[in-house]
């Protein structure tokens, strides 16, 4: 027989940012709630990615409610560091994480309650559920991939952890986002590179008048548009980040050559939307994530592409809640800095949804 773990109120999926922003607000209420998250240690979502990673606001932008990350305000946390901040993040405030087992399955039962299969074959049943699984769920690999000849290694920003990990040669580098011109510079170092880049994408200085650029953009009200304005629909079209060095004329004085997008591959040969053409050993796809919604079996929940159907927050699906979604209700709400005003906004919600509810969770 299948073990089931005692129910609870709320459910929340993913024990990253979003998932303990969640925790940190439902620890204030009566109701119980447990965070599950498929990885081994909490922290472990960004210590997957590649070792020279740093977050693109610095520590004063960077924490999560009632909680300081310290060292220098000014100075952006790396990756490791981030990573064992949330770990004492939810052991600072008890918060109830069962890490190693994700949900593989979602159901919704006639009684209203959600019941989530968990890796393990066990089921814990709820009142209501909050996905906090974050933008950076399964990689984009463009079908172009599959033309390039078994020669040419082919790597992810998780799977790519440093330099040594791509051969000798020439690396091309498709995706021109902010870890795409991170793993491009390093690579410059020792390595021929060729960034592929995509569409047009506007940077913005570091800092103004001494302060960073992201405490303006807050200060304005800027990281507050929300995603239906005309100011919204501007910044989600340009998608601006910070020059940190990464500007594509910086890029070129280091020894990358930067190229016009990638149309088509043979063998080892690249060839470019500018009709150029190179010859490669080694590819790092950086073309951003799609949803990963194989696990949620509720009707209704997805659009018909897999993505999750959500309004700042809010399914269709009464008592299934979003967080940590890129624009959820504004340019925060995918940072650090966004995910705990959402929060504050969203828990209530699901507190409220529960206490009305009167669900039986016998």
């Amino acid at each position: 027989m299948t073990e089931t773990l005692p129910d609870v109120d709320v459910l929340v999926v993913g024990g990253a940012q979003a998932g303990l922003a969640a925790g940190y607000y439902l620890a204030k209420t009566e109701h119980s709630f447990l965070i599950v998250d498929r990885h081994n240690r909490v922290g472990d979502s960004w210590r997957s990615r590649y070792d020279s990673l740093t977050l693109f606001t610095p520590r004063a932008l960077s924490a999560l409610p009632g909680l300081l990350l310290d060292g220098d305000p000014e100075g952006y946390p790396a990756r490791d560091e981030f990573a064992g901040y949330l770990e004492t993040y939810a052991s600072h405030f008890g918060l109830p994480v069962l890490s190693g087992n994700g949900v593989t399955r979602l159901e919704r039962r006639t009684d209203e309650r959600f019941v989530a299969q968990l890796d393990d074959g066990r089921h814990i049943a709820s009142k209501a559920v909050i996905v906090a699984t974050g933008a950076f769920q399964k990689i984009i690999i463009p079908s172009v991939g599959a033309d390039f000849g078994p020669a040419v290694r082919q790597l992810t920003p998780e799977s790519y952890r440093n330099a040594t990990d791509a051969p000798t040669g020439t690396v091309l580098v498709v995706g021109d986002g902010a870890s795409g011109r991170d793993i491009a510079a390093e690579l410059s170092r020792s390595h021929d590179v060729v960034l592929a880049v995509g569409r047009s994408r506007r940077l913005f200085p570091e800092h103004i008048l001494g302060k960073s650029t992201w405490w303006w953009l807050r200060k304005l009200g800027m990281l507050r548009v929300r995603p239906d304005t005309t100011m919204g629909r501007l910044m989600r079209r340009t998608d601006p980040f910070p020059d940190r060095g990464r500007s594509l004329a910086r890029l070129r004085q280091m020894g990358v050559t930067v190229s016009a997008r990638l149309v088509s591959a043979h063998g080892r040969l690249a060839f470019f939307a500018d009709e150029s053409r190179g010859t490669i050993d080694s590819v790092i796809w950086c073309t951003g994530y799609r949803d990963d919604s194989t696990w949620l079996q509720i009707p209704g929940s997805t659009h018909s592409d897999g993505t999750f159907l959500q309004k700042a927050g809010l399914s269709p699906i009464e008592g299934l809640f979003y967080l940590g979604r890129p624009w959820q209700r504004n340019r925060a709400s995918a940072l650090v800095m966004g995910v705990g005003e959402d929060a504050s906004a969203l828990v209530p919600l699901c507190v409220k949804y529960c206490s009305d509810r009167h669900l039986s969770m016998v």
